[in-house]
C-alpha cells in the first residue's frame, strides 16, 4: 500500500516538476497541462500498440509535450493572447488530437503488452516484488530527471529563465528575447508533463483522453504542499520539495479514497479536497509573509 503511494507520487512528481517550471520559474500559468498529460499517455500507448521501440515511444511522448507547450507559447506571443486563455485553447484542441491519435477511440487498454514497467519487473524477477521493483525504477527515473533539471538551472539558459520569471525587463535589457525563452520553457515544461503521462499509462494499464482532467490542480497542490513542507531558495531543494509534495499529495488522496467514508467522503469529493489543499497552502503562505515583514 505504502509502496503504491510512493510509486504514484513519483509518477505525478514528474508532472509536478513541469508545473513548477511554468508556474514558479517562468511565472506563466499554463493550463495546457490538462491536455499534454493525456497526450503523452496516448502517444506512448499507440507506440506500444504499433510495436515501436519503447525508448522511441518515450521520446515521442516527450516531443509531443514539447510541441503542445510550444503551440501555447506561440499563441501567447504572436497573437497576444493571455497565457491562461492560450493554455485553454491548446488544451481544448488537444482533446481532439488525442482522440485522433488513438484512432477515434477514447481509450486504449495495454493489458498483455510489453512496457518499460513489465521489462523492469522481468529484470528483477525472483529478487524483488513487483511493487518494490516499480518503486526502485521510478526512484531512479525521477532522480535522473531531478539531477538534469538542477544542472540545467545552473547553466546560462537556466539562470536566464529564473531571471525572466522575476524581472522580464532586466532580461530584455541584456539582449535576450523573452518570447523565444517562453517557447522553450513552456515546451520543456509540457514535455515533462507528457513524459509523466506516458509512465502513468503504462502503470495504470491503459491510456484515456480524460486522464488529464484536473491534473493541473494536482500539480499545483503538489508544488504548494512542497513549499509548505520545505523552505529553501536552493534549486536542488526546490525540485526536491516538488517531488516530496507530489508524494504527500498522493498520500492525502489515498487516505481520502480509502478512509474518507468515516466522514462520508466519496471519490467524487477528492477534487474538492484538492482545491481546499491549495487554498489552505495559499492562506498559510500569506499569513507567513506579514509575520516575516513584522519581524
Amino acid at each position: 500500500m505504502i509502496e503504491g503511494i510512493f510509486v504514484e507520487g513519483l509518477i505525478y512528481g514528474i508532472m509536478a516538476l513541469g508545473v513548477f517550471f511554468t508556474f514558479r520559474i517562468l511565472d506563466f500559468p499554463d493550463l495546457t497541462v490538462d491536455g499534454s498529460f493525456p497526450l503523452g499517455a496516448v502517444i506512448m500507448a499507440m507506440a506500444i500498440q504499433k510495436g515501436i521501440c519503447l525508448s522511441a515511444g518515450i521520446l515521442l511522448a516527450f516531443s509531443g509535450g514539447i510541441a503542445a507547450g510550444a503551440v501555447t507559447a506561440v499563441i501567447h506571443n504572436k497573437l497576444k493572447v493571455p497565457h491562461l486563455l492560450a493554455g485553454i485553447l491548446t488544451m481544448t484542441m488537444l482533446y481532439s488530437v488525442n482522440i485522433r491519435i488513438l484512432g477515434n477511440r477514447a481509450n486504449l487498454p495495454l493489458m498483455r503488452k510489453e512496457t518499460l514497467l513489465t521489462k523492469a519487473t522481468a529484470f528483477t524477477h525472483g529478487t524483488l516484488s513487483e511493487t518494490w521493483t516499480l518503486l526502485l525504477f521510478f526512484v531512479l527515473v525521477v532522480l535522473v530527471i531531478k539531477v538534469l533539471m538542477d544542472l540545467f538551472f545552473h547553466t546560462d539558459m537556466g539562470l536566464t529563465f529564473g531571471a525572466m520569471g522575476g524581472n522580464t525587463q532586466m532580461v530584455i535589457s541584456q539582449g535576450v528575447n523573452p518570447a523565444t525563452y517562453k517557447v522553450i520553457g513552456v515546451g520543456l515544461s509540457n514535455g515533462l508533463v507528457a513524459l509523466s503521462g506516458a509512465f502513468a499509462a503504462q502503470y495504470q494499464g491503459f491510456a484515456d483522453v480524460n486522464l488529464g482532467q484536473g491534473i493541473v490542480v494536482s500539480g499545483l497542490a503538489s508544488v504548494m504542499l512542497g513549499e509548505f513542507l520545505i523552505r529553501s531558495n536552493r534549486i536542488s531543494m526546490l525540485t526536491l520539495r516538488v517531488v516530496i509534495g507530489a508524494i504527500f499529495y498522493k498520500a492525502i488522496m489515498f487516505l481520502g479514497r480509502y478512509y474518507g467514508y468515516t466522514i462520508h467522503l466519496t471519490p467524487n469529493d477528492l477534487k474538492l479536497v484538492s482545491g481546499i489543499l491549495i487554498i489552505g497552502a495559499l492562506v498559510v503562505t500569506q499569513m507567513k509573509k506579514p509575520a516575516k515583514g513584522a519581524k
